[in-house]
C-alpha cells in the first residue's frame, strides 16, 4: 500500500474539481443539438481531436499491457502497439473519405456506402454491437482501475471501478462531446508530461541510460535493446504481421476497434484538412509515449530481472512512479492515471452513447424527434450504459482472455472486408455483413473449440489471424459475386460526396454521364497520397524507435531519429498544400451534403425496397 501526504491527495482532488467543471462550463454548448452532444457541432481545430485521441488512447490498462510485453520481449515489444500506426496511412485515404461522408458514426456509414436491406441490416448490427463494445470497453477499464486502487490504497475492488467513473459521468452526461474534448485536452496534456516524467525519473533510477545498456550488456540480455531482433520466442512472421495489420489497415473503415472512436474525432474536426492531421497527430503522439515507455520499463527490468509472474511484471510502470518518486510528487502521478483513466471512459460513455441514440433510437425508432429530445435521449443512453459497465465489471473474473478475443473479432476475418468496402465498388453490404457472421463462427472454432478437442493446434496470435483471414474470405468472396450490386443511384450519391479511392470506375463513369462530374475535373487521388502515406510510416517507424534508441543514447537511436524528422517534413511538405485546396472545396458543399446525410437518416430520401 502507499501513503500519501496531504500535498498529493491535494494535487488529486484538485485534478478532479478540474475535470467536473468541464460540465458546467460547456453545458450550454452540449445541450443545442444532437450534433453538438456527440460530434461538437463538427467545428473543432485540428489539435482538440489529436489531443482527444491521445489521450483515449492512453487508459488506465495501456500501460500495464505495454509494461508486460517490454518486460517480455524487450524493445521487440514496442511493435504489439504498434498497430496504431494504421492512422499513418488512414489519415490520408480514408480519414478523407469517411469525413467526406459526413456521416455522425461508422453505422450510419453503412446506410450510406450500401442500400436496401442489407445496409438497413448492417446498420442495425454495428449499432448493436457498439453499443455493447462500448460498454465492455468501460467494464474492462474500470476493472483495471479497480486493480490499481487495490495496489495503492487496498481499496475494494467494486470502489475503483464505480467512483471514478461516476465523477467522470457527470461532466459526460452534462456537456456530452464538448466536456470529453475539452476535458481530454487537459487530461492528454497532463498525462503526455507526467509520463513522461515519469519515465524519465524511472531511467535515472535505474543508474542512467548508460548504466541500463551495461547492465544488459552484463546480463546477457543486449538482445532487448533491438527491436528488429527475431527468434522462436518473437519471429519475423508475426512481426511482419503486426506490420502489414497496421499499415495496410489504413486503407479501410472498421478495421479495429480504435477506428470507431477516431470516427467521431474525425467527424468532430472542421475541415477536411484538420480532419487528418487530427487523426496523424494524435497517433504520432501515442508512438512516442511508447518509446518512452519502452526504455523505461527495461531500467525496471535492470532492477527487478527475476519477476516471473506476469501479473507482477505488469505493474512495473506503476512502481516506478509510487516507490520512486518523491513525496508530494506522487499525487501528481495518480492524478495523471485518473486522467488517463478518465479520457478513455468518457470516450466510450459518449461513443457507445452516440450507436444508441443517433443508429438504433434516432434512425429505427423516431426519426422525426427533435433536438432536444435527442439530446435528451443521448444523456438516458449514456447513464445506462454506465450502470452496465458497473455491473459487466463487476462480475468479470479473467476477462484478459475475452479482450484478446474479441480484438481478433474485430480484426481477423474482417481485416480484408474493410478494406474492400472502401476501395472496391462491387463489394455489397451482403459481402460485409456475411464477413462479420463468418468472422464471429471462425473466430470461436479456431481460436477456442477446435484447438479444445485437439482437432487443431493452439497457433500463435499471427497465424490465427492469417487462417481467419482465408477461411472468412472463403464465405464472403462468393456471396459478394453471387448478390447484386447496389444500387446504382446509391453509389453515383456516395461516390459524388466521398470520392473514394481505389476501383470505382463504373460509378465515376455513370457519375460523369450523369453530369454530376466534370470529365476534365482534375482527380481525387494522385501520386501525392501514395508518398505522403509512405513517408508517414516512416514517420511513425523511425521516430519511434529514434526515440528509443536516443533516450539510451546509442548511435543507431540518433540515426532513426534523424531520419524520422526527414520522413515527416517531407511529407507535409508533400500533402499539406493538396490539402488545403481539397479542404476549401468540399467546404462549399458541405452543408448540402450533410443535408441530404439528414434525409437519409430521417427516410426521407429513397431507399432500395
Amino acid at each position: 500500500m502507499i501513503e500519501f501526504t496531504t500535498l498529493d491527495w491535494t494535487w488529486t482532488g484538485l485534478f478532479l474539481i478540474l475535470m467536473i467543471g468541464c460540465g458546467v462550463l460547456f453545458y450550454r454548448l452540449g445541450k443545442r443539438s444532437e450534433s453538438d452532444f456527440f460530434l461538437a457541432g463538427r467545428g473543432l481545430p485540428w489539435w482538440l481531436p489529436a489531443t482527444s485521441v491521445y489521450a483515449t488512447h492512453t487508459a488506465t490498462d495501456t500501460p500495464i499491457w505495454v509494461t508486460g510485453v517490454i518486460y517480455q520481449y524487450g524493445m521487440r515489444g514496442m511493435w504489439f502497439p504498434f498497430f496504431s500506426a494504421w492512422c499513418a496511412v488512414s489519415a490520408f485515404v480514408s480519414t478523407r473519405i469517411f469525413r467526406r461522408s459526413m456521416a455522425m458514426s461508422m453505422a450510419e456509414w453503412q446506410s450510406l456506402r450500401y442500400s436496401g436491406m442489407g445496409s438497413e441490416l448492417l446498420r442495425g448490427w454495428l449499432a448493436g454491437w457498439q453499443t455493447f463494445m462500448n460498454m465492455f470497453v468501460l467494464a474492462w477499464v474500470g476493472a483495471a482501475m479497480g486493480k490499481v486502487c487495490m495496489y495503492l490504497f487496498g481499496w475494494p475492488h467494486w470502489f475503483g471501478i464505480v467512483f471514478f467513473s461516476a465523477i467522470c459521468a457527470i461532466y459526460v452526461l452534462t456537456a456530452g462531446y464538448w466536456g470529453v474534448i475539452m476535458a481530454d485536452f487537459q487530461q492528454g496534456v497532463i498525462a503526455f508530461l507526467v509520463i513522461t516524467l515519469v519515465c524519465l525519473w524511472g531511467i535515472d533510477t535505474a543508474g542512467g541510460p548508460t548504466a541500463i545498456v551495461t547492465k544488459l550488456q552484463d546480463m546477457g540480455q543486449s538482445w532487448r535493446l533491438n527491436p528488429f531482433y527475431f527468434d522462436d520466442q518473437f519471429p519475423f512472421a508475426q512481426w511482419i504481421t503486426l506490420f502489414i495489420m497496421a499499415t495496410v489497415g489504413g486503407l479501410g473503415m472498421g478495421n479495429f476497434i480504435d477506428w470507431y472512436p477516431e470516427a467521431q474525432r474525425i467527424q468532430s474536426a472542421n475541415t477536411v484538412r484538420a480532419a487528418a492531421y487530427s487523426i496523424w497527430g494524435g497517433s504520432f503522439l501515442v508512438m512516442i509515449r511508447n518509446s518512452f515507455w519502452a526504455v523505461a520499463i527495461l531500467g525496471f527490468f535492470v532492477l527487478f530481472p527475476q519477476i516471473a509472474a506476469p501479473h507482477e511484471y505488469e505493474m512495473g510502470w506503476f512502481r516506478i512512479g509510487f516507490e520512486y518518486m518523491p513525496m508530494g510528487m506522487m499525487g501528481i502521478f495518480f492524478a495523471a492515471i485518473i486522467a488517463i483513466h478518465l479520457s478513455t471512459i468518457s470516450t466510450h460513455l459518449n461513443l457507445g452513447a452516440l450507436y444508441a441514440t443517433r443508429d438504433l433510437y434516432h434512425h429505427y425508432l423516431n426519426p422525426q424527434a427533435s433536438e432536444e429530445r435527442l439530446v435528451w435521449v443521448g444523456r438516458v443512453n449514456t447513464f445506462l450504459l454506465l450502470i452496465g459497465s458497473f455491473v459487466l465489471g463487476l462480475t468479470m473474473k479473467n476477462i484478459t482472455e475475452w479482450l484478446i478475443f474479441a480484438l481478433w473479432l474485430q480484426a481477423a476475418g474482417i481485416w480484408v472486408p474493410s478494406i474492400l468496402q472502401v476501395v472496391w465498388w462491387r463489394f455489397n453490404s451482403w459481402g460485409y455483413l456475411s464477413s462479420w457472421i463468418a468472422n464471429l463462427v471462425m473466430s470461436w472454432l479456431v481460436v477456442f473449440v477446435l484447438p479444445a478437442f485437439k482437432l487443431i493446434p493452439e497457433l500463435p496470435d499471427y497465424q490465427q489471424f492469417w487462417m481467419l483471414a482465408i477461411l472468412v474470405a472463403v464465405v464472403y468472396f462468393p456471396i459478394t459475386l453471387l448478390t447484386k450490386p447496389d444500387n446504382l443511384d446509391n453509389l453515383v450519391r456516395y461516390y459524388v460526396q466521398a470520392r473514394p479511392w481505389g476501383w470505382w470506375g463504373p460509378v465515376r463513369a455513370e457519375a460523369i454521364r450523369r453530369g454530376l462530374i466534370r470529365e476534365d475535373e482534375p482527380k481525387e487521388w494522385s501520386w501525392h497520397e501514395l508518398v505522403a502515406s509512405l513517408l508517414s510510416v516512416g514517420s511513425y517507424l523511425f521516430v519511434a524507435i529514434g526515440v528509443a534508441g536516443s533516450l539510451l543514447l546509442l548511435t543507431w537511436g540518433y540515426l532513426a531519429l534523424l531520419v524520422g524528422i526527414v520522413c515527416t517534413g517531407l511529407m507535409f511538405a508533400v500533402i499539406d498544400p493538396k490539402l488545403k485546396r481539397l479542404s476549401q472545396v468540399f467546404a462549399g458543399r458541405q452543408q448540402e451534403f450533410l443535408d441530404q446525410v439528414e434525409r437519409i437518416s430521417r427516410w426521407e430520401a429513397n431507399h432500395e425496397p
